[in-house]
């Protein structure tokens, strides 16, 4: 079977490529378990001069690589570089904090009894990951787990495929071992088939459907699951904020890659004191947003990359709203340009018995709706199944830590939004997920403890 890659903004084919099957995905896995036990083998300075070496690489391509992941997934140019750049910091987190990590720790001494605890890898994991930021999801995940000498079989999205490649072709150009890290291509069967094999850990990013399906496939061998799912994340401006900062920031948190993030803003909640002032200048900043060819550095909101379905989604969104009592303040429908794309829209008037307002928009759509103070923000934000980030604007940080310690989320922002550290653990709460990536925790998710007890 033969995989079609389209460009989303024009319905070109890009290319075709062949999707594995049960049988060459084995075989890959049988190749990964006897490399892995050789990748774990090399000296951690070995590991981290080739990962360094894949760093040099992807900065030296990076007009390449962006240009690539523009034509598969319509992000436009600029917005593609700047995930490439981000990466970089991201592996420099990595290389700088994993050997810590890696070594024994003597944690008790008494007598003749000594107490220790080792590390070693988990061993071959499979990466099932995202098309919306293939180098930062996928890199949380591959990066770690190659310095802490794991093998990687490497399943990019469909929607992502050419840009799994170049990853796989630039780490084996580094020199990472080639069945050390392989892609495995295809759809979601693919995806299910690499998940019958005996892998040592799943890491996945994407929908909350599909993770409670791995989730379940996972628990029958009592393997290690993390998942990486989705989010409806709120955000609140006070009526003590600062609206010439804010609703620029939120706006630029809620339309950046087309609303296509898992961390994208998308239900707001402002203050009845500053609402007018608030929607005007929030309202002017989405109407400015330039929708257009992705390949144009001016572009930002470019095609969407699953292309008629989503569109049909958010429409349907809109169309929700409105039966309800929304209104539609700017865009509300496909925009009238070739290829697949939505308005940037805004919606007013909303409540929490609309789609809008409960369920993954994932797309360039908002909601606002107005309170009257902290305590019904608080509620409608945590009126929601997910708990991946919430954000509050107030010039108290007092008042802002109070609201985002009542709310079941991951990640807290005051004053900011739509924001990812290397340094920071990424972790989701409820239906947005299990276990974390970034930080040390998400460099120790790839090993696997071993306790000593040591009598002389």
């Amino acid at each position: 079977m033969r995989l079609q890659i389209h460009n989303p903004a024009t319905d070109a084919l890009l290319g075709e490529l062949e999707s594995d099957t049960p049988t060459s995905i084995l075989a890959k896995f049988d190749q990964a378990r006897i490399a892995q036990r050789e990748w774990a083998a090399r000296p951690f300075p070995e590991r981290k001069q080739i990962i360094a070496r894949f760093k040099t690489l992807v900065m030296a391509q990076a007009n390449k690589l962006a240009k690539t992941l523009t034509s598969e997934v319509g992000k436009p140019i600029a917005q593609s570089r700047n995930e490439i750049a981000g990466l970089l910091g991201r592996i420099d987190f990595f290389l700088a904090e994993t050997e810590a990590l890696l070594g024994t720790k003597t944690v008790h001494t008494e007598d003749a009894l000594s107490e220790q605890i080792s590390h070693g890898p988990l061993g071959v994991v499979a990466n099932i990951s995202a098309w919306n930021y293939p180098y930062f999801v996928g890199g949380n995940v591959f990066v770690p787990a190659l310095l802490t000498g794991n093998a990687v079989l490497y399943k990019p999205s469909e929607l992502s495929s050419l840009t799994g490649l170049e990853i796989q072709r630039l780490l084996h150009e580094a020199g990472v071992p080639e069945h050390a890290f392989k892609a495995v291509i295809g759809d979601g069967h693919v995806g299910s088939a690499l998940l019958d094999l005996p892998v040592d850990g799943v890491f996945f990013t994407g929908s909350h459907g599909t993770g409670v399906k791995i989730a379940r496939k996972a628990a029958e061998r009592l393997i290690k699951v993390q998942l990486e799912l989705g989010g409806k994340d709120p955000v609140y401006v006070a009526d003590d904020a600062d609206v010439e900062t804010a609703a620029p920031g939120i706006a630029d948190g809620a339309f950046y890659n087309a609303g296509q993030s898992c961390c994208s803003v998308e239900r707001i909640y402002v203050h009845a004191a500053i609402w007018e002032p608030f929607l005007k200048l929030f309202a002017e900043t989405v109407r400015g947003f330039r929708l257009g060819d992705p390949t144009d550095p001016q572009t930002y909101i470019g095609p969407l990359a699953r292309r008629s379905a989503q569109v049909d989604f958010l429409a349907a969104q809109v169309a929700d709203a409105q039966e309800k009592g929304a209104q539609v303040l700017v865009g509300g429908k496909r925009a009238d340009h070739a290829g697949h794309y939505f308005e940037p829209t805004v919606l007013i008037n909303v409540s929490h018995d609309m789609s809008v307002m409960k369920d993954e928009s994932f797309g360039p759509i908002i909601g606002l709706m107005k309170v009257q103070n902290d305590e019904e923000a608080q509620a409608l934000m945590n009126d929601t199944a997910y708990g991946l980030t919430a954000a509050v604007y107030s010039k108290s940080e007092e008042r802002a830590r109070k609201l985002l310690s009542s709310l079941d989320v991951g990640s807290a922002y005051w004053n900011c939004c739509d924001r990812v550290s290397p340094r920071l653990p990424w972790s989701g709460h409820r239906n947005s997920g299990i276990g974390c990536t970034l930080s040390t925790y998400g460099i120790e998710a790839f090993l696997a403890p071993k306790a000593w007890h040591l009598r002389r």
